[in-house]
């Protein structure tokens, strides 16, 4: 299933406040730039969000998903992690989401 055009639409207006948001179509889904920098990544309309070993736990705590995919029959990881539903009701939460997932995105460029 692919990633809905409205859906991306919402998720680039509600989270503008953070810049110019871009949604590029890559990977099946799309991802989520500023900056040049990929922050999100959206698949089947299930938002994940980078992270690394400074935001990573936070993420497990919660008992989100890590995104994986299967190459050649391989189960692969990448630091993408699920996005908590409530963040969808609440925009600024949805908001501070995605700023620290962005500022994860800049720590590794």
């Amino acid at each position: 299933m692919a990633n809905s055009d409205g859906f991306i639409s919402y998720l680039v207006d509600s989270i503008h406040a953070l810049g110019p948001v871009q949604a590029k179509r890559m990977f099946g889904g799309h991802g989520m730039f500023l900056d040049g920098l990929m922050f999100a990544l959206v698949i089947d309309d299930q938002i994940y969000l980078k992270a690394d070993k400074l935001t990573a736990n936070h993420f497990i705590q919660l008992g989100l998903e890590r995104f994986t995919y299967m190459k050649k029959d391989k189960r692969c990881y990448i630091n993408y992690y699920q996005m908590p539903d409530e963040c969808l009701d609440d925009n600024d939460a949805l908001v501070s989401w995605c700023g620290k997932a962005y500022e994860v995105a800049m720590r590794a460029a």
